[in-house]
């Protein structure tokens, strides 16, 4: 008899943390830690819609500020119930902890996997204008010219520690040349810095850079995903210069750690199936973006594994943020 108490008082503490996802009592936070408008705040609305019937209502919370990390420290400190989730991406959860000396939390421990969302390509670009004074075609081009030129060629990117900063120093690193760094306040700048002829190059995500390529304006030399994306054809990926060249931009959904499996089970399912449907693919290549669903392990073993590549890029590129 107490064997048979003790199991229905377990089913009832289980079904007791599922309460809220199943009965949809309350709505669901789901915090993005940038501003809204841009690809990571309209992805994660798109999928809030399609989870509507099965999670219920989910309200989007923009939480912007310090790289990110505003936003990320109030996922890891709500209640681990299931009723707040957030975004993990790139910055916040790989680059953020060996740019900043100071974390108001831990990538590694905080939080908890659901899915992986979405994967950017970035692109190198060079000014057209340049591109063609100079008779740069391929990313070989540009190579030898900054070999022939030591010291002339410079790059933008939105910021120290940025996506851009880094794959472009790994770009140095991997090809023995010299390209100044000239860090904007934002992607924008960086790009109408590029757009202007300020800089000769750039590093930018594919979602922001392609308008420009389509338009003439710049050119785009290689991919930086580690291989050739479908979203720009004909485009070669730095990885068949440099074998195991790969810095993308991503981002998934993550809970606090500690939320129960069963609750991280149905978000996992409800956000992936969202995630496979033929209308979400439609809806993310209008933004040069790619759905990827993967199990809460893999996001989390991914995540990892990225922290590891970041800790080395970020120290050989010496930033370093307050």
């Amino acid at each position: 008899m107490n064997r048979r108490n003790s199991l229905l008082s377990l089913l009832a503490a289980t079904a007791a943390l599922a309460a809220p996802l199943a009965q949809a009592q309350e709505p669901i936070r789901l915090i993005v830690p940038y501003a809204p408008g841009g690809p990571l705040d309209i992805t994660s609305r798109a999928l809030a819609e399609r989870v509507r019937d099965s999670l219920g209502v989910v309200i989007i919370e923009n939480k912007a500020g310090a790289g990110g990390n505003i936003g990320a420290d109030a996922i890891a400190k709500a209640a681990p119930d299931g009723l707040t989730i957030g975004l993990a991406a790139t910055a916040t959860h790989a680059v953020n902890p060996w740019l900043y000396s100071r974390m108001p939390f831990d990538a590694a421990k905080d939080f908890a996997g659901i899915t992986q969302m979405v994967r950017v390509p970035n692109v190198l670009v060079v000014n057209a204008d340049f591109a063609e004074r100079q008779k740069i075609a391929t990313i070989a081009d540009l190579l030898a010219y900054a070999k022939r030129n030591p010291g002339k060629l410079n790059y933008g990117s939105g910021g120290n520690g940025s996506a851009g900063h880094l794959a472009g120093e790994m770009l140095k690193q991997k090809a023995g040349i010299f390209a100044l760094h000239v860090p904007y306040r934002g992607a924008n700048p960086a790009q109408l810095a590029l757009l202007s002829g300020e800089v000769d190059f750039n590093i930018d995500n594919l979602a922001a850079a392609a308008p420009n390529i389509r338009s003439g304006k710049l050119k785009a030399l290689a991919v930086t995903s580690l291989a050739p994306s479908s979203l720009l054809p004909g485009v070669p990926a730095l990885s068949q210069t440099f074998p195991g060249f790969s810095i993308d931009t991503w981002w998934g959904l993550v809970a606090p750690a500690g939320t129960p499996q069963a609750v991280l089970d149905k978000l996992h399912k409800a956000f992936t199936d969202a995630l496979k449907a033929p209308e979400t693919k439609t809806r993310f290549e209008l933004l040069m973006a790619e759905p990827v669903a993967s199990s809460p392990a893999q996001f989390d073993q991914f995540m990892a594994a990225e922290r590891r590549k970041y800790q080395q890029v970020v120290k050989a590129s010496g930033a370093k943020v307050d």
